[in-house]
């Protein structure tokens, strides 16, 4: 995704969410089905499960963003580390209505909303912190996809960044626009 200069909070929140939904896919797409559902042991969380906790987190937090508490009463978030869907298939659908309900809430917004109020848990937050909140939480998730599937897939990986050894050429590129630096 190219860099775009912006001085706009939510222009460029949207922008980070986009690049983490695509990385996080990117890793996905270079696992078997098999992959997706394992776990290094029995205390880490498969990929599956991650995905089913960010998209349990994403609904509640963003639906109804501005007019209701970002923990919704009917989460059980203790369900979203249990019983992963059980496809593919499965896991990105709920991937995408997990990261629709963040960008259904965020496109309509403008900078002029990053004061307004809304809570999270019952504690009050401007947008912009309830953003800054997500982002944070979801690059952290996303890197745990990343590092679980480059751990499951080692000798078929293919870099999501710059890759290993590669940082002069990848900068040569760049310079002559032709990679993108985000």
């Amino acid at each position: 995704m190219a860099h775009k200069f912006s001085t706009s909070y939510v222009e460029d929140s949207l922008s980070l969410f986009r690049y983490y939904k695509k990385l996080g896919e990117g890793a996905m797409d270079q696992l078997s089905d098999e992959q997706l559902f394992a776990a290094l042991d029995p205390e880490m969380n498969s990929i599956a499960i991650i995905v089913k906790h960010i998209a349990g987190n994403m609904r509640s937090r963003w639906t109804d963003f501005l007019t209701s508490d970002g923990e919704k009463p009917d989460r059980n978030r203790d369900t979203e580390f249990e019983h992963p869907p059980s496809t593919r298939t499965e896991l990105l659908r709920v991937w995408n209505d997990g990261w629709n309900c963040v960008f259904s809430a965020l496109e309509p917004l403008s900078d002029s909303d990053l004061g307004r109020t809304v809570t999270i848990r019952g504690e009050p937050h401007s947008v912009m912190q309830a953003i800054n909140r997500q982002i944070a939480h979801y690059s952290y998730h996303v890197g745990q996809i990343v590092f679980l599937a480059k751990h499951l897939n080692a000798s078929g990986w293919k870099s999501l960044s710059v890759p290993r050894n590669k940082s002069a050429e990848f900068n040569k590129k760049v310079q002559a626009g032709e990679a993108s630096q985000r």
